[in-house]
């Protein structure tokens, strides 16, 4: 039939993208908006083969073959079909197994049915050259098409270029129409601080019942000494002045439920507070949980979303939300502010900054999760992405913000003229 097909390999048109705009392969360093792409595939395919456009097939690779949310975006969109193979992990690396038989399947499939009369060919394998001699005896002209290779040479298979009836190269003004590079010039993470010596953490002060007990000691041994007494060595079993994590959480508990310390040991001090070593040094948390009162108080999006919401919220994610990280933590702050049953708390996490609450930012780092940004990198969002993320979070919270301050101040009388934030002159009182 006098028509033409698709096939594309999104491994190697994205990768090569990346590679043109960004100097790596890596799909991560790159931007699309899959609908433009689309669009100019369609609008290119047709113009080049003079027929119209029977279906786009999108072969991509999907850890478990599980669509991803740009597999389920462009699934939706008209005449286009998405065929996923898997994505493993090699030798520290992530590769797709499976794309190239589908395609192969695919393409011999369209050929021996006589379902087009023109397959264009997006890809540089050369597994798929018995393919595409396949449908080339079975009448089919088969166009490859190339994306313009970084370093100037060819990306693509010699004897696949050799075998294809009619080639063509999409060169960087085509790919920018719908693939940008992310700009990641203004995401530089902060110099590391410096690790607390290990002696410092040892000779940290111990807590006043452990400093008295060695006074006690320390006055005794110097009576021993002077009168000719050998000193024995502390007993190991024995009282322990210093109180165990175990001893101050049941200092913390109700006073009804409170167990007195053990025979022998003293009663943890008053006010005492649980300490934890982490890179910074020593970290005082007063209350079991570490959570200030301020941050427990903000109510989370799940807390703040029904049912029918979440139903909207997915297909937005689906249909509109393109994954760039900036984007998705515009969105999620946009979603989690119009559904805030008072403005106060907005303008208590504004005043947070740049500290998002830790139940936030984990429910903002596993909705930015559904978009891919887990995808070839271990099952963790990249660095400079959870930068952006967080960027676009605050930027959304930071206009809302500024806007509900705006909206607060009280206008100036119309002719005032204004002489400082307590006065006030009007003509009249002139």
């Amino acid at each position: 039939m006098d028509r033409c097909v698709v096939l594309v390999d999104a491994g190697y048109l994205l990768g090569a993208a990346a590679s043109l705009l960004a100097g790596e392969p890596s799909r991560s360093r790159i931007t699309v908006d899959h609908a433009a792409l689309i669009q100019g595939l369609r609008e290119r395919a047709e113009a080049d083969t003079e027929q119209p456009l029977l279906r786009i097939y999108w072969f991509d690779g999907a850890p478990d073959r599980v669509p991803q949310p740009e597999h389920r975006r462009l699934r939706v969109m008209p005449r286009v079909t998405v065929r996923l193979g898997a994505l493993t992990r090699s030798d520290g690396r992530w590769a797709q197994k499976g794309v190239d038989a589908a395609m192969h399947a695919e393409l011999t499939e369209l050929a021996r049915n006589r379902a087009c009369s023109d397959v264009v060919l997006v890809t540089g394998d050369g597994d798929l050259l018995p393919g595409l001699m396949s449908a080339k005896e079975h009448g089919v002209a088969v166009h490859l098409w190339a994306v313009q290779a970084a370093d100037g040479d060819y990306n693509q298979s010699e004897d696949l270029v050799a075998e294809a009836d009619e080639r063509r190269v999409l060169d960087r003004a085509w790919i920018t129409r719908a693939v940008r590079a992310k700009d990641l010039t203004g995401l530089c993470s902060p110099p590391p601080a410096p690790r607390p010596d290990i002696a410092a953490i040892l000779s940290a002060p111990l807590p006043e019942a452990a400093l008295a007990e060695a006074a006690r000691n320390g006055s005794a041994a110097g009576e021993d000494e002077a009168e000719g007494v050998p000193v024995p060595a502390p007993a190991t079993g024995g009282g322990k002045s210093v109180p165990t994590p175990k001893d101050l959480a049941g200092a913390l508990r109700a006073p009804g439920q409170q167990a007195g310390p053990p025979a022998g040991q003293s009663q943890p001090p008053a006010g005492s507070a649980l300490r934890w070593s982490s890179d910074k040094g020593w970290i005082d948390r007063a209350g079991p949980l570490g959570e200030p009162a301020e941050t427990a108080s903000l109510p989370t999006l799940a807390q703040l979303t029904s049912a029918e919401q979440r139903w909207a919220d997915r297909e937005e994610d689906i249909t509109t939300v393109g994954g760039d990280p900036f984007e998705v933590g515009q969105v999620f702050a946009r979603r989690w502010m119009e559904r805030l049953p008072e403005t106060v708390h907005l303008q208590k996490l504004a005043t947070m900054y740049p500290r998002i609450p830790h139940r936030i930012d984990g429910e903002l780092l596993r909705y930015a999760a559904r978009f891919g940004l887990l995808a070839h990198k271990d099952d963790q969002i990249d660095e400079h992405d959870r930068y952006a993320i967080r960027a676009g979070f605050w930027r959304e919270i930071d206009v809302r913000a500024a806007a509900e301050h705006v909206a607060a101040v009280p206008a100036a009388a119309p002719g005032a003229v204004s002489l400082g934030p307590a006065t006030a002159v009007t003509p009249a009182a002139e």
